[in-house]
C-alpha cells in the first residue's frame, strides 16, 4: 500500500467503514460496507477492495473480529480490530489466504489523523 485511509462510522446496530487509498502498482482503493455486529455477511462496494463481503461481532467496546471473502477468487481472512483505549490507534490483524489461494497474515497500525 502507498496510502490506506480508513473511516469508521456508529451505524445502527454495527459500523460504516470506507477505505480510500493507493495500491503500490498505482491503483485506486475506494470501497465501503455497513455491516451490522451480528456475524451475518455485509456486501462491500466499489473498487479495490480484495474481499466483496465482511461479517463483524462485537467483543467489546474496542474490539472487534471479521472474516472477509471475495466470491470470484480463493480470498478468505479472518482478523481482530483494536481500537486503543484513547482512540488515538487501531491495530487490525489478519490471517487467512490471499486471492491465489497462498497463505497470507497481516498486521496495520492506523493514527487517528
Amino acid at each position: 500500500m502507498k496510502s490506506l485511509t480508513v473511516t469508521r462510522e456508529a451505524a445502527p446496530g454495527g459500523v460504516k467503514v470506507t477505505n480510500a487509498g493507493i495500491r503500490t502498482d498505482g491503483s485506486a482503493i475506494n470501497a465501503s460496507y455497513t455491516a451490522k455486529y451480528d456475524g451475518l455477511s455485509s456486501e462491500v462496494t466499489g473498487e479495490g477492495s480484495p474481499y466483496d463481503s465482511i461479517s463483524v461481532k462485537q467483543g467489546d467496546a474496542n474490539t472487534f473480529t471479521y472474516e472477509a471473502k471475495n466470491s470470484k477468487n480463493k480470498y478468505r481472512a479472518t482478523g481482530r480490530v483494536v481500537i486503543s483505549g484513547d482512540g488515538k490507534a487501531m491495530t487490525t490483524t489478519a490471517s487467512g489466504v490471499d486471492a491465489d489461494g497462498k497463505p497470507m497474515t497481516l498486521k496495520l497500525v492506523y493514527d487517528k489523523q
